[in-house]
């Protein structure tokens, strides 16, 4: 009776062991697999942050030229400085400007000078950003003249360009304290060049980007001129 009753509790221990082992077993395959899913959602939604990147840009670019059919006459549009204007281009040689803020002075600076800037750069929004996700600037965040940092560019550099054809074409008809709004199209942009971080080589800018800055110009000087210390603003 005693081996019979002894013969039973193994059997009972055993099944319980199989069902431990069973619980075990599923409990890792739920967490290994559940973050199998995790990974391919978050996959997933890079992928479609910038699904179709390159027809969205350009659609998004085109009803830039309804802007100028109203009458806000704080937009304009500017043919990038290195086409002439004696011949037929398509609304990609432009880039479209909208003017924030007006300055007091009524000079513009030279291809050769050399310019103090604030500067923020977005993408176009998305559903993770609904913005436009900033990718470069002296300013993140909120952009505000008075609160802004300043850096010291020039446009050209030994007869190359420093700067996006974009950003010169707006530059060349800014003036001091001008803050403007531009959208660059990806022909005076990047084109179809990826921007990667130099750190950690991730994506920041993908290739046909249509690009938005906001762009205080703040002071210039000629080449070979030294430029007027700056004073940030009282905060």
């Amino acid at each position: 009776m005693k081996n019979e009753e002894f013969a039973a509790a193994m059997v009972r221990g055993l099944k319980r062991s199989a069902r431990r082992v069973w619980m075990l077993t599923g409990a890792a395959f739920l967490v290994l697999h559940s973050s199998f899913f995790m990974s391919c959602s978050e996959d997933d939604t890079d992928v479609e942050e910038f699904d179709n990147w390159q027809v969205r840009n350009e659609a998004y670019f085109a009803t830039l030229d309804d802007s100028l059919s109203n009458t806000d006459y704080s937009w304009q549009r500017l043919l990038s400085y290195s086409l002439s204007s004696a011949v037929p281009h398509q609304s990609t040689d432009y880039i479209y400007v909208k003017k924030i803020h007006q300055g007091t002075s009524t000079e513009s600076p030279m291809l050769t000078d050399s310019v103090r800037v604030s500067y923020q750069g977005r993408l176009l929004p998305t559903a993770g950003n609904p913005q436009g996700k900033v990718f470069d600037g002296t300013a993140y965040g909120t952009y505000a003249d008075a609160t802004n940092s300043t850096v010291k560019l020039v446009m050209v550099a030994n007869g190359t360009e420093s700067l996006l054809t974009g950003w010169i074409t707006a530059l060349l008809n800014m003036h001091r304290g001008d803050h403007w709004r531009i959208y660059i199209p990806q022909e005076l942009g990047y084109k179809k060049n990826d921007q990667t971080s130099n750190s950690t080589g991730e994506v920041t800018i993908p290739a046909y980007s249509t690009l938005v800055f906001d762009i205080t110009l703040v002071d210039f000087s000629p080449a070979g001129t030294a430029m007027k210390p700056y004073r940030a603003p009282r905060r």
